[in-house]
C-alpha cells in the first residue's frame, strides 16, 4: 500500500492513496488502516513529508563507492549522524540555500519508515519493524562537513531532509535503483544491493544504541555522483517502486 501525510483545507491527516485519490485514516497507518471519509484528488492534496518523525538517523559511508569518491575508507561499523526532525521537508518544497555554506550537495538516498517501538533487535526483529520505504534527500553543506569533526551542522539545517512524496509498504530494500536528477541531469544512479551494511543490519545496529520509534526515518546512505545545488536548481530522487521526489532549490532568506 501507498501512504502519505496530506493537508486538504488546512487539515493534516495520514492517508491511503487510491490511484488518483488520497482517503484520510483515523490515525497513523502503522496504527490503524481504518479509512475516514471520500477521497481527495491527489492534485488538490498538499503532501507533507510522509511522517511525523522524532528523530531521522542517517548512515555515512555505505555505498563503496561514495566512501571512494570522498577518500574515505569503507567504515567498519555504520557510521551515524542525527538529522533532526526541524530539518523535514516536503516533497515540491523548497530547499533553501543558507547564507555560510557555498556548496551545499544532492545525496539521494532510500529512507525506511520504523512501524513499532523496537530497542536491542536482532536482524529478523528488525526488518519486521520496517514499516514502508520513501525517498530521501540527505542535502549536506560539503564545505562546512570538510572542515567540521562532527556532521551536525552541515546536515542540519532546516529543509535539508527532504522525505516523500509518500511511503510504500509492499517493496523490498534489497535491489532498488536509486537515481539523482538535477535539472533532468542524471546526477546518481546506483542499486540498494551496493549498500555496505543492508536495511536490517543497519535498524539492528541503530537499535542496540538508541530505541526508534514509530515514524522515525532511517536513511541508509547514498551511492556515489553527490554534487552540487544552485539557486534555480530542481533536484529529484527516484526511487523504482515508490516514485519521485523533487524540490527546487532556492536562496535562504537573511534575517
Amino acid at each position: 500500500m501507498r501512504y502519505c501525510r496530506f493537508k486538504h483545507q488546512g487539515v493534516a491527516r495520514y492517508g491511503v492513496i487510491h490511484g488518483d485519490e488520497v482517503v484520510a485514516l483515523a490515525g497513523a497507518p502503522w496504527v490503524s488502516s481504518s479509512e475516514t471519509g471520500p477521497g481527495v484528488p491527489l492534485a488538490a492534496a498538499e503532501l507533507l513529508p510522509p511522517t511525523e518523525a522524532s528523530k531521522i538517523v542517517a548512515v555515512g559511508q555505505n555505498y563503496r563507492k561514495h566512501a571512494e569518491e570522498l577518500g574515505k575508507p569503507v567504515p567498519p561499523e555504520p557510521l551515524l549522524f542525527i538529522k533532526p526532525a526541524t530539518a523535514l521537508n516536503a516533497h515540491a518544497q523548497p530547499i533553501l540555500l543558507p547564507p555560510d555554506s557555498a556548496e551545499v550537495h544532492h545525496e539521494s538516498e532510500l529512507a525506511l519508515v520504523i512501524g513499532h517501538r523496537i530497542k536491542d533487535a536482532d536482524e529478523a526483529q528488525a526488518a519486521k519493524a520496517i514499516f514502508a520505504l520513501t525517498c530521501f534527500n540527505d542535502v549536506t553543506a560539503r564545505d562546512i562537513q570538510r572542515r567540521e569533526v562532527q556532521h551536525t551542522r552541515a546536515k542540519s539545517y532546516d529543509t535539508f531532509a527532504c522525505a516523500g512524496p509518500w511511503m510504500e509498504t509492499e517493496l523490498s530494500p534489497a535491489h532498488l535503483r536509486v537515481v539523482c536528477r538535477v535539472n533532468g541531469q542524471v546526477r546518481q544512479d546506483g542499486r540498494t544491493s551496493d549498500m555496505i551494511f543492508p536495511p536490517a543490519r543497519l535498524v539492528s545496529f541503530i537499535s542496540r544504541i538508541m530505541t526508534l520509534l514509530p515514524g522515525d526515518l532511517v536513511s541508509t546512505g547514498t551511492p556515489s555522483g553527490v554534487g552540487p545545488l544552485r539557486d534555480g536548481d530542481l533536484v529529484e530522487v527516484e526511487i523504482e517502486g515508490i516514485g519521485i521526489l523533487a524540490n527546487p532549490v532556492t536562496l535562504a532568506r537573511s534575517t
